[in-house]
């Protein structure tokens, strides 16, 4: 071997020992998104209403999100924001506590820096659920775990025993008996009894299938209710971009996401069949582009913080509004509670680079 050989066979062995494992289903993904989110939220309620009140889910830092720069306008009487105690999500809350004359507005705006949740490899490390996680095996209105969702757990897991393992078949399961509706209104109601008859939804009610066999399995899950960020520079309309995917727990490594409604919603954007698809089934399993942001975690049929007098909300990722103590409607309506969300893309800080890996990081609280 000659000098020159040696020298090339010492500096490409130096390169893939150094280079960063960088799963190939990202390969073309940024490590990190930044910009600005701004929330402009108009309430019409009549003119002579005595009491009109907003919740605004308000997000928070976790290990794969930075929020900074918070701020908040309006002609309300008040603004706070506080957290709801079971599932530690925070709302900012807004009350026009008199008649007014014009229109109730409020605006949130908000810096966010995104990064691509890259947890492939995790693996579980323990076999013992702690006491804090057991919640999420729990049964709801929303999330049975008995029945027809016991069934698919059953089947969908025959012969699978660890978590992991389950946690993955629940995953192609829902991939392979679900399909996404596009004529849903907003991300659906999430009624996961329902889905497993009916089999079309949107993202919550394609998530709220994974996390309720997922559970029925002996595998804790819950949901993450978010909206998409812009991938273009400049400003991009995001006020459809709302997005709900899917956690499941991991023992000794943590929650790792899983996002079978986006291996759907490709499916049918893209006319793909199983092979076309394998791609993006394997990339949102145990990660997720960084094109998201969490808004709220978990929580199913509950009170917002201060509470509703509407009764338990089926879950808080779009404003809530009432107007002398009566709902106004909130799936995504845009009738009388309406809202317009832009993304302002800061390129000089859109990460280039290979993703991070937090394999096993959970999710900070």
């Amino acid at each position: 071997m000659t000098t020159a050989s040696r020298i090339m066979l010492i500096a490409l062995t130096a390169l893939f020992t150094l280079a960063p494992f960088q799963p190939a289903a990202f390969a073309e993904e940024v490590n990190s998104v930044s910009g600005e989110m701004t929330f402009d939220i108009t309430v019409d309620a009549p003119a002579d209403a005595k009491v009109a009140k907003l919740w605004v889910p308000y997000p928070g830092d976790n290990v794969y999100q930075d929020i900074s720069k918070v701020r908040v306008n309006g002609n309300y009487s008040y603004q706070g924001v506080y957290r709801e105690k079971n599932t530690g999500n925070m709302m900012l809350y807004a009350e026009w506590s008199e008649p007014v004359k014009e229109q109730r507005k409020l605006t949130l705006t908000f810096n966010a820096t995104s990064h691509l949740r890259a947890e492939k490899g995790a693996k579980q490390k323990e076999n013992n659920i702690p006491s804090d996680i057991q919640p999420f095996l729990a049964s709801s209105e929303h999330i049975p775990t008995t029945g027809k969702v016991k069934e698919a757990a059953d089947k969908a897991t025959k012969g699978k025993y660890s978590v992991g393992d389950k946690a993955r078949a629940v995953y192609d399961w829902v991939v392979d008996n679900t399909y996404r509706d596009p004529n849903v209104v907003g991300c659906g109601l999430g009624e996961a009894d329902r889905m497993l008859t009916q089999k079309g939804g949107k993202c919550a009610d394609i998530s709220s299938v994974y996390v309720a066999v997922a559970r029925a399995a002996g595998v804790p899950a819950r949901e993450v209710f978010g909206i998409r960020i812009g991938k273009d520079d400049g400003v991009s309309d995001m006020t459809k971009g709302h997005h709900c995917w899917a956690e499941y727990y991991l023992p000794g490594a943590g929650w790792i996401p899983a996002d079978p409604a986006d291996v759907r919603k490709a499916i049918l954007e893209k006319k793909l069949d199983d092979k076309g698809a394998a791609e993006y089934r394997e990339k949102f399993f145990q990660g997720l582009d960084p094109y998201r942001i969490a808004l709220a975690t978990g929580g199913r049929d509950y009170y917002l913080n201060p509470k509703q007098e509407g009764g338990p909300l089926n879950y808080f990722m779009y404003p809530y509004g009432e107007v002398d103590g009566k709902p106004m409607e909130w799936l995504a309506a845009q009738k009388d509670l309406k809202f317009k969300v832009t993304f302002k893309k800061d390129s000089a800080k859109a990460g280039i680079d290979n993703p991070v890996q937090v394999a096993g990081a959970s999710v900070k609280q």
